[in-house]
Order: structure tokens, then sequence, then C-alpha cells
């Protein structure tokens, strides 16, 4: 019985793929690929356990800039016919999207085509320059996804990854945003790299996001409220308790980088460059989350000529 049982929260394993040249400019120890969800109950059920398999393998991988889909399923052997097996395939389909790449030659074919040409969608709000890891320095620019006409198609698949996918798997009891609520309003966080044999060639990669949802803050203004941020970090998951409401977090994608303060920083002074703001807001935050904030509002705060002089004077 135990043979033939995995437990998907191990099986499945998750990557954000780059294109061999661009991966020749990561650290050793740097990497994107191959993490595993916290969660996987809403997808294989309450027991996070799937039947008839030995050595399974759920290989989702999305292209690092367009997060294009491609799903694999391996197993060294399976139950004959003769025994119903739970259909792993067919119980991801059900949330990611049905155009998904099947073949490894496909998807990694659009990764390369798509390495040198993606730029991301939105305006840009914020950016900043800090050190790659190991080699030379990486860009991580913050960008706010204005959702128009043309950009509709692609923003939907960010969409069913950001708010359908990964709140499945990394936030208990998250529940979906409503892709039809126009008020919402989204951040994005690439990493902007340059390669080590053709330095003018600048590439973009997916890094952090956090979605925005305004509320009306007497008499004029709008409260902002900061539901989720999924951005690379060195730490530990910031989960929030089992709840069904929006509350920040983050997923780690890899063990070195982290672009948890950028992604922060980029919303407060998008924020503050705002009349019509009155405050941002987190609801409930994680320990964890509640540590990054504090980190940074201290140092923001450390800075604030005027803030300094009007609590310790002019010495």
């Amino acid at each position: 019985m135990a043979q033939w049982t995995a437990e998907t929260n191990s099986a499945l394993t998750l990557s954000l793929v780059r294109a061999p040249k661009d991966k020749e400019v990561l650290a050793e120890d740097e990497s994107y690929e191959g993490f595993h969800p916290t969660f996987t109950y809403p997808i294989y059920g309450e027991d996070e356990k799937v039947y008839g398999y030995s050595d399974l393998v759920i290989d989702l991988r999305f292209a690092s800039g367009s997060l294009a889909y491609y799903l694999d399923i391996r197993y060294s052997a399976s139950l004959n016919g003769s025994v119903a097996v739970d259909d792993v395939r067919g119980m991801l389909e059900k949330f990611i999207p049905p155009d998904y790449y099947k073949t490894e030659e496909g998807f990694l074919g659009r990764v390369e085509e798509e390495a040198d040409t993606f730029r991301p969608l939105g305006d840009k709000i914020y950016s900043y320059t800090r050190p790659a890891p190991g080699r030379g320095k990486g860009k991580g620019t913050g960008v706010a996804l204005e959702e128009g006409d043309e950009d509709a198609v692609v923003f939907e698949a960010y969409h069913l990854l950001f708010d359908g996918l990964f709140v499945l798997l990394y936030i208990e009891g998250g529940s979906y945003i409503n892709e039809d609520e126009e008020s919402w309003e989204f951040v994005v966080l690439y990493e902007k790299r340059k390669r080590r044999t053709t330095p003018v060639v600048e590439t973009y990669h997916f890094v952090g996001y956090s979605s925005l949802y305004p509320f009306y803050c007497f008499p004029d203004k709008v409260r902002l409220r900061l539901s989720y941020q999924v951005n690379s970090s060195s730490s530990r998951h910031m989960n929030t308790k089992a709840m069904a409401v929006r509350s920040p977090f983050t997923l780690s994608f890899h063990k070195l980088t982290c672009h948890s303060a950028g992604l922060y920083n980029a919303i407060y002074n998008y924020v503050l460059a705002q009349p019509s703001i009155a405050e941002l807001t987190i609801e409930d935050p994680a320990e964890a989350f509640e540590d990054l904030r504090d980190r940074n509002d201290l140092k923001m705060l450390l800075g604030h000529e005027q803030f300094m002089r009007e609590g310790f004077g002019d010495t």
C-alpha cells in the first residue's frame, strides 16, 4: 500500500525556468527551481496523497518572464487497470490554463525564444540596484500593472498563477480574487539581469508580486490594503494563520537572494506619491512579515530628515 501512495507536497515540484545563457550569471547556490508547496489539499484532497504510483514526480514549471506553464507527470511504475488510481494530471488541470505546454521541447523553446524579447507589462513605479549573488549586479524593477485591452490576455495568465494557484499552494484557507472586480491594483517585481557574454542584453525575470485593494477613508481619501506579497526570500515562508482572508506571505523560490524589502519599499513609495491615499494597511500579518515591515519602516524613519530633527533635535 505505501509503495503506491505518494505525498503530494513532496511529489509536486515548482520551478521558474530561465534560458541557459541567463542561468550562467547565477551564483552556484542560487536557484529558482525545484521548490515545493506548503499545501496541496485544495487540489489533491485533505490527506494530500494520491494512490496508484511509485516514485511519483509532478513537475510543474513556469517561464521566468511570461510564466507560461509546463506540466509533466513521471513515475517508475503504476498499478494496472484493474485497480482505481488517482488521476494526478486531471486533478491539477482544473487549476491551470488549458493551453499549458505538454512537451519539454516546446516549453524550453518558448523560454529561449522569449528570453531576449520579454518585457514587463505596466508602468514602472520603482527600481533599485543590489549586488547579484556571487557575480556582478542584478537590478530589480517594480512594475504596477494597469490592465489595458492589449495586456488583458497576458495579465490573465499572471492572475491565474498569483491569485489562483499560488494562493492554493501557500495560504491555508486562501480564496481567489475575482478578476472581474476592477478595483484591484497589482505590483509585480522583476529582476533585470545582464548576460556575462553580451552585457548589452537585458533580461527580465519574475521575483515578486503583491495585490492591493482600495477602501474608502473618510472624508475623501482611500485606505489601501496590502493583501498578498509573494517574492523570493532567504527566509521561511511568511504564511498567515489558518484563515480565509488575504494577508501577506512570502514564497521562497531560492535560498540566497531576498527581494522582500525591495517589493515592500516599492509599494511604500508608490503610496507616498498618491495624494488620494491616506494610509497603507496590512490586516493580520504573519510574524515574519511584521519583522520585515518593522525593519524597513525603521530604516526609512532614520533616513527621514524632518522626523529625526523633530524627534531628536538638531544635534
